[in-house]
């Protein structure tokens, strides 16, 4: 089916104000409220399937990737493959990042993990209490729940 064939059956389907979108921007069907796949994927969960994609990858301290990661390393690759800039450690990143409370995370917010004021650890939240992160010497990159509560959240701008 050709785009002029699609036109008149959109059309009917999407009813007259959309039509009306239809013709304003010259062809492309606009329909309010759905997003299409490539524009609902953030660069959050971009770096989120980016960090995921890693699983298995080794431990390596100050290694960003692509085929070994120290935690912020996995963190910084993510970001950058996402589109976004991020600085070089974990609490470098924490002091990047827009803060929000545990109620407001979302899948492709950054976990940092503290002691006191000190920043030691950081992961990608992926849903569920779990995040995607590179854990320490001699582990691999890997989905694990989140075991302390001693953590905060950071969300890349």
């Amino acid at each position: 089916m050709t785009a002029s064939n699609r036109v008149p059956s959109l059309m009917a389907r999407a009813g007259t104000a959309s039509a009306l979108t239809l013709a304003a921007v010259g062809g492309s069907l606009v329909v309010p409220g759905m997003a299409s796949e490539a524009a609902a994927a953030t660069p959050a969960t971009k770096a989120l399937r980016i960090a995921a994609s890693k699983k298995g990858a080794p431990y390596q301290w100050g290694a960003t990737g692509p085929r070994s990661f120290d935690c912020s390393g996995l963190t910084l690759y993510s970001f950058k493959k996402a589109g976004k800039k991020l600085p070089r450690t974990a609490d470098q990143q924490y002091n990047k990042t827009r803060h929000i409370s545990a109620k407001s995370r979302r899948a492709g917010d950054l976990v940092f993990f503290h002691s006191g004021s000190y920043v030691y650890h950081v992961g990608i939240y992926a849903g569920g209490g779990k995040i995607w992160h590179a854990p320490k010497s001699g582990d691999v990159v890997k989905l694990q729940k989140i075991w302390t509560k001693s953590v905060w959240y950071g969300r890349v701008r």
